[in-house]
């Protein structure tokens, strides 16, 4: 009974369509029709019993429901964000072991993430990175105290805004801040009592870096990205009086007024990335001939999905920073640290890769 039911329908709808073509044809001349027009040709023709005019209803509304559907689009998205996450870990563990050597625990982590928001002719780009790393001994020769030893202690937050006024240039303007999350320690004898003194060398917010500064960004590539503000604000924050010296402020907070350069490279290919971030600043206020340096680089090798061998580098030359060699004699020295780990890396949301 159905298939007799479908057949019947078939055929009306046949005999619909080639009674309205005709009219189509009597009317508009040879060329293609919707079911729309079929609809409004089959209301003028009184040929079209009551059940034909059914069928017409039926058939357009699907038509246009369809139409409808492809002309909605999906709403544009001017947000994309994500994160990265690696962890790297060791463990050494030594029972009556002839050679010596020493059990501990190491562990490093990063947090990568990143909002960045493009409309029109401006873009927003933000980048927080967190991380932090250390080294628990087990010896039972070391003081308590001094087992613990940090290996890394960072935390990194960078948001550049950004205006096009022509094709890959950019009106800009680059807020930068940096500082770390726990206190490092270092362990001096001391002569009168036998001991080990522990000093403390930096904290959180001591130092703390905030920068902001105006200019012109410059993106000849979409791996490259230069950036130049000869208008930008510097403020040295140290919190613990003790660390004002080694830092070059005699105050809490120490301003500085300058030009600004910075580039950024962001590349991949294939399994293998890297990132630059490198900083030059000159204070116009002091001895603007003395340039600051920040350099950071971040390479990494995709090993399988998840496991990846990473490559971290953090270079400084401060003039304001003194750093003490082992004759104790205080001078600016270059800063350097290096991190290689090999470990797991998780992406979350739209984590931007450099291109």
């Amino acid at each position: 009974m159905n298939r007799i039911i479908f057949g019947a329908g078939m055929l009306v709808l046949l005999t619909v369509y080639c009674t309205a073509a005709q009219a189509a044809d009597r009317k508009k001349g040879d060329g293609d029709i919707t079911y729309k027009e079929i609809k409004e040709i089959s209301i003028d023709n009184t040929s079209l019993d009551e059940a034909q005019n059914v069928c017409v209803d039926v058939v357009s509304s699907i038509d246009e429901a369809a139409v409808d559907t492809a002309e909605k689009k999906a709403p544009p998205k001017y947000w994309t964000n994500g994160i990265l996450t690696q962890v790297g870990f060791s463990q050494v563990s030594l029972t009556n072991w002839a050679e010596g050597g020493s059990a501990n625990v190491s562990l490093n982590a990063l947090i990568d993430a990143n909002a960045n928001y493009a409309k029109d002719k401006m873009i927003w780009e933000n980048r927080l990175k967190l991380s932090y790393g250390f080294i628990q001994s087990f010896d039972k020769n070391t003081p308590l105290n001094q087992q613990f030893d940090k290996s890394d202690d960072r935390i990194y937050l960078d948001s550049k805004w950004g205006w096009q006024l022509v094709d890959k240039l950019y009106f800009s303007a680059l807020l930068n801040f940096r500082t770390q999350f726990s206190p490092t320690y270092e362990f001096v004898p001391n002569e009168s009592t036998g001991m080990m003194d522990r000093n403390t060398l930096s904290n959180f917010m001591s130092p703390g870096y905030l920068s902001l500064g105006v200019g012109i960004n410059y993106k000849p590539f979409n791996f490259l990205s230069l950036n130049l503000s000869p208008a930008t604000g510097n403020m040295v924050v140290v919190t613990d009086p003790k660390l004002w010296k080694t830092y070059g402020n005699d105050k809490a907070v120490r301003a500085e007024f300058g030009a600004q350069f910075k580039m950024d490279i962001n590349y991949s290919y294939k399994i293998f990335k890297v990132s630059s971030a490198l900083t030059l600043f000159s204070n116009y206020l002091e001895n603007p001939q003395n340039i600051q340096v920040y350099w950071d680089v971040d390479a990494s090798l995709a090993l399988t999905k998840i496991l990846t061998l990473t490559l971290r580098t953090n270079l400084i030359w401060d003039e304001n920073i003194l750093i003490k060699d082992a004759a104790g004699v205080e001078a600016p020295r270059l800063q350097f640290k290096e991190i290689v780990s090999l470990g797991l890396t998780w992406t979350f949301g739209q984590y931007v890769k450099p291109e």
